[in-house]
């Protein structure tokens, strides 16, 4: 058997057609070659398993398990279980990571051993690959594991795909909790903060791809809930009062509610052209909306 790589990159796929191949070679494309890919596609009936069949075929560094639909926490536990690297690479089937990444992940971890969990900025992106903003999360420890453990959280400071792990802290924390799904990722990190220390980044190395009605999905409700429920079960566990800040459930979500997001996030970050044309896309569809005229005149006149 070959000597192990150093960094398992463990990607759940699941009807990613249109998007996959860029992300695969995004990461064949890493100026850091010592890694494997193993990619999980979750019973996609696309062209999403030819894709990875045909891609596996030209580089030996791609591993493909063809399974049934079971959604992608079972997948990522089978990825920390089958993984031979000492670090434990996220990647999503629809993002794109830069040739940087795990280069600049790999000399960090390597010069900070306390450091069992580290994220990157991330670019956030359309459809079409055009900018939206670029995510601003902590750096340092103490204030990621400050924000994630307050009663006020709203998710994970850590932005899941660009996230690098140290497989045997993440195996020794419990990996991933299928009850926790949803949130997953910072039901994660609150117990890997508790065996050593989380770290983001400053370098944007990963385009996160954002589709019309993936922001404010119609399970934003039960998403806030689940990440109630596992902050307090990180405060009890640490001994911390489990008193909560009141959080109000938000609406159903519609997919002018993504629109006027990536409108006012792109316009406020300088990507005037990326504001105009979801302002346009929307006019087009319903211009006898209000809303939609609303968005026109936002991304023209902020």
């Amino acid at each position: 058997m070959p000597d192990a790589p150093r960094v398992s990159v463990v990607m759940p796929v699941f009807e990613a057609e249109r998007y996959l191949a860029e992300a695969v070679r995004s990461i064949l494309g890493q100026t850091y070659a010592d890694f494997e890919l193993l990619v999980f596609d979750d019973g996609s009936r696309d062209r999403s398993r030819a894709i990875l069949r045909e891609l596996a075929a030209g580089d030996a560094r791609i591993r493909v398990f063809e399974e049934q639909h079971a959604g992608y926490v079972p997948w990522l536990n089978r990825g920390l279980e089958l993984a031979r690297g000492e670090f434990f690479a996220r990647m999503d089937a629809d993002d794109v990571s830069l040739p940087e990444r795990f280069a600049r992940q790999v000399r960090f971890l390597d010069e900070h051993p306390e450091v069992v969990a580290l994220g990157t900025r991330a670019l956030y992106v359309d459809s079409d690959g055009d900018p939206i903003a670029a995510t601003d999360k902590p750096l340092d420890h103490d204030e990621i594991d400050r924000q994630q453990i307050a009663p006020g959280c709203r998710g994970s400071l850590i932005t899941h795909p660009t996230a690098m792990l140290r497989r045997s802290a993440a195996i020794a924390a419990g990996g991933y909790r299928t009850e926790a799904t949803l949130v997953d990722d910072l039901d994660l990190f609150l117990r890997m903060a508790e065996r050593g220390r989380l770290a983001n980044l400053p370098d944007v190395l990963l385009h996160y791809r954002i589709h019309p009605g993936s922001l404010g999905v119609a399970r934003r409700a039960q998403q806030i809930e689940a990440v109630r429920r596992v902050v307090r079960e990180a405060r009890r566990r640490r001994g911390l009062a489990a008193h909560e800040v009141p959080v109000d459930a938000p609406p159903p979500a519609s997919g002018d509610d993504t629109r006027r997001w990536i409108i006012s996030a792109a316009r406020e970050s300088g990507f005037v052209h990326t504001a105009r044309k979801h302002a346009l896309c929307a006019w087009r569809a319903r211009p006898w909306s209000r809303v939609s005229w609303h968005l026109l005149r936002q991304a023209w006149l902020g």
